[in-house]
């Protein structure tokens, strides 16, 4: 609180924000005088629950296994003082990452930041850490003509490489104040797409570096006379890539790495990368949460079928989990199942319970192209193409149902059943651009 004081006596700030995630990774928060922030650090600031969770229609006889739940109350936004930063695309203004709990003070168990923090507490009592980084595509717009709930138009990108840096350079230094480290920034395939790749960070903080680049970017494009969109012209999501390994709880050694110096992923890497294979069907529905973005799976495909299978490999883009040998932090596993509009929170805390399932669970061991056949071929399940299949696996995958919690699975099936029958298709595109924008 003494360098939080002095912070805000240099920068005169006059606001702060208290900011939590929705179910989308969206930032929904309450803006306070900041001569209060000392008073509310103690006491939490209060919210309508419904800010977080959209509760569907009332009448709805599948929501009342969850009305006990109390979605009319109050939350409170407790603030973890550790995240506490003065935010440079905003005037005189402070942001402060919040965790979400019920007015006599237990933890919302929607909240996915609380999911992913205690998945990282499991990690830790079974003698482990997790090592991770976001990798995230997204789209620079110039100002639409046209936005409504049924046209949107955009003059063509003119956003490529070196052109316009300002904009990308305000970004990168914006975040890095922020304390999320930009490793590196690039124009992959077209003009006006982006990919931002974050370093490496121990815990729950590759989440929160994600969580901010989603309100920052947004907010330093309008400086520019830009939006930004996690979805490309042709309605296909962006990736949204979780590179990670585990490492001793000391934060020591990689775990994934083989000693001989061979580059090869080991025993420990083979069995979480198992439970990763294992639980994929039910992982994609949370990481490629919307019709549209289970798109990208199949998209190189001419076989379209009701599902695609889960592939891995050694340094090979192409693949769903793709293991990267090389590089100054070691051997790594690129998981590709989600698309950029996921919550970072709920991508990390699935990858984690399925990779400790593996640990905990798998006798069996990954063989890989060029290794011996004494290694256990494991069958990984396939990813369905439709959001419907992607919901009953979630919901019948007893690992991630034990692991997120039951009151996350229902909640979070109900939604997604809701919005599959309540939306229009050829709207969808159009309500999320406007609703990730």
């Amino acid at each position: 609180m003494k360098h939080i004081r002095q912070a805000m006596a240099k920068n005169r700030l006059q606001f702060v924000r208290f900011e939590a995630t929705d179910l989308h990774g969206v930032s929904r928060f309450k803006t306070i005088p900041a001569h209060f922030f000392q008073e509310k650090v103690s006491q939490g600031v209060c919210m309508p629950r419904g800010y977080l969770e959209v509760m569907p229609n009332p009448k709805d006889n599948e929501m009342n296994h969850l009305r006990a739940t109390c979605f009319n109350s109050d939350i409170v936004l407790m603030p973890e003082v550790s995240t506490f930063r003065v935010l440079p695309w905003a005037e005189r203004t402070a942001r402060v990452i919040c965790d979400t709990f019920t007015v006599t003070g237990e933890p919302l168990l929607t909240s996915p930041r609380y999911i992913a923090k205690r998945q990282l507490s499991q990690l830790q009592a079974s003698g482990f850490s997790l090592l991770s980084a976001f990798i995230y595509d997204f789209c620079i717009f110039g100002v639409p003509e046209i936005l409504n709930s049924k046209t949107i138009s955009f003059p063509a990108s003119t956003f490529f490489n070196n052109h316009d840096q300002p904009f990308m350079q305000e970004l990168v230094d914006g975040l890095y104040h922020t304390g999320a480290n930009v490793e590196s920034f690039s124009s992959p395939t077209r003009p006006g797409q982006m990919e931002i790749c974050f370093l490496p960070e121990f815990g729950i903080s590759s989440a929160d570096n994600a969580f901010t680049l989603r309100t920052g970017v947004k907010e330093v494009a309008s400086k520019y006379n830009y939006i930004t969109s996690f979805f490309i012209e042709t309605g296909l999501c962006n990736s949204g890539v979780l590179s990670h390994s585990i490492w001793d709880v000391d934060r020591k050694k990689n775990m994934f790495c083989s000693s001989s110096g061979t580059e090869q992923i080991t025993i420990t890497g083979k069995k979480w990368l198992a439970g990763l294979l294992k639980h994929s069907a039910a992982l994609s529905c949370l990481m490629a949460p919307a019709v549209s973005c289970r798109k990208r799976y199949s998209k190189d495909r001419k076989d379209l079928k009701e599902s695609v299978p889960t592939t891995w490999g050694y340094n090979d883009n192409s693949c769903i989990f793709n293991i990267k040998c090389h590089g100054e932090k070691g051997t790594r596993i690129e998981n590709k199942l989600g698309s950029a509009t996921a919550n970072p929170y709920l991508v990390l805390a699935a990858t984690v319970a399925a990779g400790l399932d593996g640990l905990h669970t798998s006798d069996e061991v990954l063989a890989g192209p060029d290794e011996s056949t004494d290694f256990y071929q494991v069958e990984p399940s396939e990813i369905p193409l439709k959001l419907e299949d992607a919901l009953v696996a979630l919901e019948e995958d007893q690992c991630l149902r034990q692991a997120l919690g039951e009151t996350f699975i229902r909640y979070f099936v109900v939604m997604k059943k809701y919005e599959l029958e309540s939306e229009e298709r050829d709207a969808e595109r159009n309500k999320f651009l406007e609703y990730f924008i």
